[in-house]
């Protein structure tokens, strides 16, 4: 079963594109559900079986203090000028986490990567 990623509506156009040139199945929220309340992202996520990709991270919020169900979030926390990192540490921890990262809440920096436990997980 491939992997499957929700790209929030603030996730940048260049990292849609490099994921999906490595042929990852990504939905943008940009290109198809723009505008929309986090609560409603959280919701397609668990629609679609799909791991949430953010840099907003009021989601952490959502799934930790109000126990908002989830599929998997990857948090994103980086400055424009490191966007060629970011994409390359949100590369390897797909290539390498794959199917592990269902029921984590993942934060991606430049140097750091952390793993948490979903207490809600679908």
């Amino acid at each position: 079963m491939p992997l499957k990623l929700l790209a929030d509506e603030n996730i940048d156009h260049r990292i849609v594109k490099e994921l999906r040139d490595e042929s990852f199945d990504v939905i943008s929220i940009r290109e198809r559900y723009g505008g929309i309340s986090d609560q409603k992202v959280l919701r397609l996520s668990v629609k679609f079986h799909s791991i949430l990709i953010t840099e907003d991270r009021d989601f952490g919020e959502w799934i930790f203090a109000y126990q908002e169900k989830a599929v998997g979030v990857i948090y994103l926390r980086y400055n424009n000028e490191e966007l060629e990192e970011i994409i390359h540490a949100l590369k390897h921890v797909l290539a390498e986490k794959r199917h592990s990262l269902y029921g984590k809440f993942v934060v991606i920096t430049p140097k750091k990567i952390r793993l948490r436990d979903i207490p809600y997980a679908v």
